[in-house]
């Protein structure tokens, strides 16, 4: 390959580029582009333009309340994810303790469980009806509240808890696959100059793992700031408790999009944050970075330490809300198996599947066309395609009904003007709706994953391809897809999964009597039927582990361990 073919495109070879002659790639990219990032500008263009601006009376009233609530959980929330995240991806990638192989994919397990799912279930637990204080009671024998304290559940404190238990493993993951990328070389150094496991963590490991503890970080805060069921069900008032409100209650949209912006400010802010704390690190791969880790011997009582670490938060974050679900659900499976759960089971299905597929064929198509023209403008495009995965739940619904319901009037009244009919709510009114809010929230795991395997691929299977007489189209399909069929699988079982949980758009956007798993454990919940939301709440669960096993053995794999 020669030096000019390099500096044009690095990766793809000359006699590549020269065959490129048909802007069909790159057109289909930028209208796709083009109408993910339309809830974006939506939700700019009401908050900007509403029909009644009551943004003074925010400002003045609710709003501060709003963001005060908001900064406070977003920082409870990091914190214990920080704590929770480190210290166990650090155990069981450096440590020998027992139990270390299973707390490597158990860690993950809380994942699968959704915040709200796991507010329900210790809400039942907890709270003063509760089995936990119901057994206090009758073994000090108190008759009342006012005879004892008892931590309240439903509080800014539990909701930082609860979301903390299962958003940890977003740090948890990247931290340990950033552990594993380093050197043992570092390790060895370090030991040399006398540092404990502890000291070599502070000075060597955390220092270089920064930039991927920071991604895993402001995740958590969006999906913090995302949060919609706990948040709810705790009546702790958050921007996003308090969009639902000036929406569904007030029934203004135009003071919703406002809040929205707001979110959307804070959603900048951390990926600005994100970006700038890694600004000025570049890091490269250690030739040694696949010898096997030589872990840290350590004392019994330090051993049981790092077994404490790691299984109080697979406990309280999994084991307890996994096994009371099941409980509850084997208690009321008569009154829970019944035509609506079945129904709603379907339709979260199908909602799921159809996402999962339509973001998989969006995002093949965006990571190939960056593949042929690698430019400036495709590198912009792939990241505007990605705005989606950042907006919370509730502000893409903004953004989402906006157009279609735009587009509905527009399409009624000329179908009313030309031929004397309506045509109702087409988009903004059906299913369409949420396949597209779970398109454009989810495509960015798709397009990110099929993106990162096609670089793997070397251009000599494209040039083989085009030398004989073979189109892009057909170079993907009979040579790139079989070869990803592995990422491709993953990519739509992660989004799969994603579609199943995700809770606010879909109270947003459902149609009329149309209800998800989520939304129905979410009714029963809002009714204090918690045991009759078992059932559903615990598929929910069962259908998070598969992708977590899939991810905890894409880590493990990546680098043999001693």
């Amino acid at each position: 390959m020669s030096e000019a073919a390099t500096s044009v495109n690095p990766g793809l070879s000359q006699p590549l580029l020269a065959k490129r002659t048909s802007p069909k790639w790159m057109i289909s990219a930028l209208l796709t582009t083009a109408i993910v990032a339309l809830p974006v500008l939506s939700v700019i263009f009401l908050a900007f333009f509403p029909e009644e601006n009551i943004w003074p009376h925010l400002i003045e009233t609710t709003l501060p309340r709003y963001l005060t609530t908001t900064l406070k959980l977003m920082i409870g929330v990091g914190a214990l994810t920080l704590v929770i995240g480190l210290a166990s991806a650090w155990a069981v990638t450096m440590c020998e303790f027992p139990g270390r192989k299973f707390f490597e994919w158990a860690m993950l397990l809380p994942f699968a469980v959704p915040a709200y799912v796991i507010a329900y279930v210790y809400t039942s637990l907890l709270d003063y009806a509760g089995p936990v204080q119901g057994a206090l009671r009758d073994l000090f024998g108190w008759s009342s509240a006012a005879d004892y304290w008892f931590p309240e559940i439903r509080s800014l404190e539990g909701a930082t808890l609860m979301i903390g238990l299962v958003l940890y493993p977003y740090v948890y993951l990247l931290a340990r696959a950033a552990f594993l990328e380093q050197s043992p070389s570092l390790f060895a150094v370090s030991r040399s100059l006398g540092h404990s496991a502890l000291s070599t963590f502070f000075r060597v490991v955390l220092p270089i793992a920064r930039p991927a503890v920071a991604v895993g970080l402001s995740l958590v805060l969006m999906e913090t700031l995302n949060d919609f069921g706990t948040v709810d069900f705790f009546a702790v008032q958050t921007l996003t408790a308090g969009l639902f409100d000036t929406w569904m209650n007030l029934g203004n949209l135009g003071g919703a999009a406002q809040i929205a912006t707001t979110m959307l400010i804070f959603v900048v802010i951390l990926v600005t944050l994100e970006r700038y704390s890694r600004r000025r690190q570049q890091q490269f791969a250690a030739r040694d970075n696949r010898e096997p880790i030589q872990r840290f011997t350590m004392s019994f009582p330090r051993q049981m330490i790092c077994v404490a670490v790691c299984a109080l938060p697979v406990l309280f974050g999994f084991v307890i809300p996994g096994a009371t679900l099941g409980l509850y659900a084997w208690e009321y499976f008569g009154e829970s198996w019944n035509p609506d759960f079945v129904r709603n089971t379907f339709n979260s299905l199908f909602l799921s599947g159809t996402a999962a597929l339509t973001t998989l064929l969006i995002g093949v198509t965006l990571a190939y066309s960056r593949r042929l023209h690698n430019t400036r403008k495709m590198q912009v495009l792939m990241r505007l395609s990605s705005l989606g995965y950042a907006m919370p739940g509730a502000v893409l619904a903004v953004g989402v009904i906006v157009p279609l319901a735009g587009f509905d009037n527009w399409l009624d009244s000329l179908m009313r003007d030309v031929f004397g009919i309506s045509t109702g709510l087409l988009l903004s009114g059906s299913a369409f709706a949420l396949v597209f809010a779970y398109t454009v929230r989810f495509l960015a795991v798709s397009a990110g994953s099929v993106e990162s395997a096609l670089q793997k691929i070397t251009p000599s299977m494209d040039m083989a391809s085009r030398s004989l007489g073979h189109t892009p189209g057909n170079t993907l399909v009979r040579v790139h897809l079989p070869m990803l069929r592995g990422t491709l699988v993953t990519a739509a079982l992660v989004v799969f999964v994603d579609c199943m949980k995700e809770l606010p758009a879909t109270l947003i956007l459902r149609p009329f009597n149309f209800e998800t798993l989520a939304t129905y454990v979410y009714q029963f919940a809002s009714d204090e039927r918690l045991y009759h939301s078992a059932l559903p709440a615990l598929i929910i669960v069962l259908a998070g582990i598969i992708p977590i096993i899939l991810m905890s053995r894409s880590i493990s794999n990546s680098r043999s361990i001693a």
